[in-house]
């Protein structure tokens, strides 16, 4: 960064709570006020990292959890440590096969996931908890960066953190998902929630998925050694699944050019790697 006349700062979200880390902390608790003590239920694959901040949450303030997770063929197998975590926490986990999986937000298919999940009168939060409680929720993120730098970028998953960060961005500053997952899709769910939080597109905002490496939860030798090597330069544990994505990303788009001299760049650290134990 230096060499391209460029600054980097950290925005360290992975230190807002021990355990509802960053972005999860900021879209839950909006989640959680709406709920007014209801039992939540949630969703997402077998690593989601919203699992496991729901799971804590519930555990934190006496609520009941249900997670919906993804994939059917799991239910017989030994929890993997992620899911290991929310069993622990105190949340009900309830299986279900892929197909279903992908029709959730359909009323009729979600009204039979409750049903079987025996979660009828629960508060729904959606995959990654990214709804327009969740946006609003997010927008603070923006409004703390005010003036830190020209050019804030953040790992997405569901688009719920870049929908509510671009929001509360100041004048002259711009927001960069780095999506997770392949497919091209995220713009258009960006889209939809600030539309849903805000009535239309806010802020000035883009995505660049070059840096999704196969998928969620994939990484490849050369992520773990880029990863590597910048916790050893920094002293900073690099969480894998977004954080590392995300900083690969800048440095490759600063090795190209791609934002002039004496820019700030802040790159938002929405967690921390994840041991099973902690």
């Amino acid at each position: 960064f230096e060499r391209r006349g460029l600054r980097l700062v950290l925005k360290r979200d992975d230190l807002v709570h021990p355990e509802l880390i960053g972005n999860k902390w900021r879209k839950l608790v909006p989640n959680i006020a709406a709920a007014r003590g209801r039992p939540l239920v949630t969703f997402g694959g077998a690593y989601s990292n919203h699992l496991r901040a729901t799971a804590a949450a519930g555990r934190l303030l006496g609520l009941d959890t249900t997670g919906v997770v993804r994939g059917q063929e799991l239910a017989d197998r030994p929890l993997n440590p992620s899911l290991a975590r929310c069993a622990a926490d105190g949340m009900r986990l309830h299986f279900v096969d892929r197909s279903a999986y992908r029709r959730k937000t359909e009323p009729e298919t979600l009204a039979a996931i409750l049903r079987a999940a025996g979660a009828q009168g629960a508060y729904v939060v959606p995959e990654g908890g990214s709804n327009a409680e969740a946006v609003r929720g997010c927008r603070a993120l923006g409004e703390e960066l005010r003036g830190h730098a020209e050019v804030v970028a953040v790992a997405c998953g569901t688009g719920g953190t870049l929908a509510g960060l671009a929001a509360g961005l100041g004048r002259g500053q711009r927001a960069l998902g780095v999506p997770v997952l392949k497919g091209g899709f995220l713009e258009a769910e960006v889209r939809a929630l600030q539309e849903r939080a805000f009535g239309g597109r806010t802020g000035d905002w883009s995505l660049d998925d070059r840096f999704h490496f196969g998928g969620y939860a994939r990484t490849t030798p050369e992520l773990d050694a880029f990863a590597e090597d910048f916790e050893q330069r920094h002293g900073l544990p690099v969480e894998r699944l977004y954080v590392a994505k995300l900083l690969y990303g800048l440095v490759t788009l600063a090795e190209e050019g791609a934002c002039p001299r004496g820019t700030t760049l802040a790159a938002v650290v929405t967690g921390r790697p994840f041991s099973g134990t902690a």
